[in-house]
């Protein structure tokens, strides 16, 4: 299921917002992606400071999924993004 930036989903969706260095960026998914139970893989290209991926993580659960587990391709260690995310685990092909 995609979760996308505000307005560029068809049907109705939750949203939650998120600060970045520069200002704030809301996330969406559609309120109909996932029913009670679902366990949910959630992939990511890059994880830096981790807010779009705490959003994305709790849009998934608003949603009415399980999230299994939270994997992204390259993690930016120095930004600290892994420890926001803390108890939940992280998995990262290449963390630098």
């Amino acid at each position: 299921m995609p979760v996308r930036k505000a307005g560029k989903l068809p049907r109705p969706a939750y949203s939650a917002s998120y600060a970045l260095e520069y200002g704030e960026a809301t996330l969406e998914v559609h309120q109909d992606a996932f029913t009670a139970g679902h366990r949910v893989l959630v992939v990511d290209d890059v994880l830096a400071t981790g807010g779009t991926a705490e959003a994305t993580l709790d849009l998934v659960e608003r949603a009415g999924g399980t999230v299994a587990g939270f994997t992204v391709l390259l993690e930016l260690g120095f930004l600290g993004g892994r420890e926001r995310l803390a108890p939940r685990l992280v998995h990262a092909l290449l963390s630098v």
